[in-house]
């Protein structure tokens, strides 16, 4: 493997990697050439995320076994499916997609994960973690009859196996017993001491055709030694106890074989050409290295897991300007020191939702549960009975994997938990499998669950701290990125519950009604258009009063929400007219009854109907 110092800011040259065109290119390739091959996708990867940004570390960590894939199987005839897709850039880059991968995450340009509709050799659309062996068992048991000699892959990194829905997909597959390959690629350094000369052997030894014949008692030429199929069996489990984590797969009832070196392109040839052949489910454990090949990468996994473009990264400074996880983070930080009680938690998310200082300054009241979401919801639910006072920070999109947790641990007994919700809204780059478009919508109808969306930087400290001390199950919503600039007080002051803001007044005739982030659109659209403006800053409960006091006398409301019309805050509104028989017409701006695709958090809402001067243009029509 070429080791790299740095990103390259110029274009490489790159001969055997430009003439692939599509993976059947590679399958006449030798040893040598594909490990060219190798070193050419992973100088041209530096390069073009270099320019483009992106998710670099996981693409990095999987060349090798990448190109190997594609010069074994026959995609996209075999289905191959990257869980979550991080790591899925090299597969782009081999499957047609050379020339666009700059584009990638861009309007209009490549999605950041495998997309079905963007290529045929993408199996399955991923974006959430730990999916792709339920898939794969889906579609290894429907082609069975049909398409017998079909192949059937799934990749899955070591933090995507913490989740439960990874083991109980295992679990179905052992049941079952297909015919497929289930790939762990594991990254975590911890374990890479069972990286070695003794478990290497061993991995050979059983990927090996000969061995798998003695297994198969039996076999023609193994007749007169029926016992040794029992033999091999008994020596197997306990070497693999020894020197190989795998006894758990073994069980299940799939065939463990590894860990093997994630980046040695002749052994993962020699392993993965004879298990395709195997019958019934196979498990491979390789140990690889994320961000490989770039050493700031491999020393900075977490840092080099996604990049912005080259010129970002290389001594640019950066904005002071707090972004919304560092509001909770400075929040949570100060809340806990007030309070013995609290408790953070996070399914994985740690980083992203601002959860580092906290973590280190009051360690034994931080848990990361690891990507299990359901968990993570009834874990707190649990800390709840005892009288602690959990905080669950978490992305709005992944909380719609323990909805039922939500619902039945948590609501039904109405426990006092708290839901920072980040990433609530139309995120950007990363595309409609981590919007958070629908947390309202879903949480609106829990009985006993408060709905807060806070509209600037200050808000959202001030609505943590009432949702906090709100005794009961709270949320509060804030999206991706930066805010308003709006200075933050730093006391932890709640806000009355369910009151409402009067922003601006203006014509009686036409009344703006603000839920959370898009205060500066609709400040915009108040003041040219001389409009009642009201920062409701709750969902449920409204402010009913201020309701009354405003729509009886106007002839329409305008609801502006990032999060989905269906169901959303607008239609709440819309709800309490009808209780309450206040006859008044209603235009709701909120996200479509479609998925927005990727693109800059800006061009997103622009698409949805959201900037300033699309929802100025609609409302001009009424006055």
């Amino acid at each position: 493997m070429r080791i790299f110092k740095e990103i390259p800011s110029n274009k490489p040259l790159t001969p055997l990697l430009d003439s692939v065109d599509i993976p059947s290119d590679i399958r006449s390739f030798s040893i040598h050439e594909l490990e060219t091959l190798s070193n050419e996708l992973r100088e041209f990867l530096l390069y073009s995320v270099g320019q483009s940004g992106g998710h670099l570390g996981g693409g990095l960590g999987v060349i090798e076994l990448t190109v190997i894939l594609h010069h074994l199987f026959n995609t996209p005839y075999d289905n191959l499916i990257w869980d979550v897709g991080h790591q899925a850039y090299p597969h782009k880059i081999l499957t047609g997609r050379k020339n666009k991968i700059q584009t990638i995450r861009k309007k209009s340009g490549l999605a950041p994960f495998p997309l079905r509709k963007e290529s045929e050799y993408d199996a399955f659309g991923v974006g959430h973690s730990s999916t792709s062996i339920s898939a794969l068992l889906g579609m290894a048991i429907a082609s069975k009859d049909s398409s017998p000699d079909k192949k059937h892959v799934a990749i899955i990194g070591d933090g995507a196996m913490t989740a439960g829905m990874a083991f109980e997909a295992l679990s179905h597959t052992g049941h079952l017993k297909p015919n497929l390959l289930i790939i762990l690629n594991d990254n975590d350094m911890s374990i890479s001491e069972n990286v070695g000369g003794l478990s290497n052997y061993f991995s050979r030894i059983w990927a090996s055709k000969i061995y798998k014949g003695i297994k198969k008692s039996g076999s023609s030429f193994l007749k007169p030694l029926p016992q040794a199929y029992h033999l091999a069996r008994k020596v197997e489990t306990q070497m693999k106890a020894m020197v190989a984590p795998g006894t758990i797969f073994e069980e299940l009832g799939l065939n463990y074989i590894g860990p093997i070196d994630g980046h040695n392109l002749k052994q993962l040839k020699d392993v993965i050409s004879n298990l395709k052949e195997f019958d019934g489910p196979q498990f491979l454990h390789i140990i690889t290295k994320k961000g490989a090949g770039l050493d700031p990468a491999e020393a900075d996994r977490i840092g080099f897991h996604a990049i912005g473009k080259i010129r970002s990264i290389n001594k640019d400074k950066k904005s002071k300007q707090k972004k919304y996880q560092d509001v909770f983070s400075d929040w949570i930080v100060d809340m806990a020191e007030t309070d013995k009680n609290l408790i953070g938690i996070t399914p994985a998310m740690r980083e992203g939702s601002g959860l580092v200082d906290f973590s280190q300054k009051y360690p034994e009241r931080y848990f990361d549960v690891a990507i299990a979401e359901q968990h993570s919801v009834t874990f707190a639910a649990g800390l709840a009975t005892e009288n602690k006072k959990p905080v669950v920070a978490i992305y709005s999109t992944f909380l719609q994997r323990a909805y039922d947790q939500l619902i039945h641990d948590v609501a039904v007994q109405n426990l006092d938990v708290t839901f920072a919700l980040d990433r609530a809204g139309l995120v950007g780059e990363d595309g409609p499998t981590h919007s958070g478009n629908y947390d309202i919508s879903y949480l609106r109808c829990i009985p006993n669950m408060m709905i807060c969306t806070p509209s600037n930087e200050n808000e959202a400290r001030h609505l943590l701290t009432t949702a906090y001390l709100h005794e009961g199950p709270a949320s509060v919503r804030y999206p991706r990125g930066v805010g308003s600039n709006e200075p933050i007080k730093n006391q932890l002051i709640p806000f009355d519950v369910g009151k409402a803001k009067l922003i601006n007044k203006g014509n009686s005739k036409i009344v703006i009604l603000n839920f959370g982030a898009l205060l500066e659109e609709a400040k915009i659209v108040a003041s040219e258009l001389k409009l009642i403006l009201i920062d409701m800053r709750f969902v449920k409960p409204l402010d009913e009063e201020m309701l009354k006091k405003h729509l009886s006398k106007a002839e329409y409301f305008v609801s502006i929400e990032d999060g989905s019309v269906m169901g959303g805050a607008g239609s709440a509104v819309q709800e309490f007219c009808s209780k309450e028989s206040i006859l008044i017409k209603s235009i709701l701006f909120g996200i479509p009854d479609k998925f927005i695709e990727h693109a800059s958090r800006q061009e997103m809402l622009n698409d949805a109907g959201l900037s300033s001067e699309k929802i100025k243009s609609r409302l001009k029509k009424l006055l």
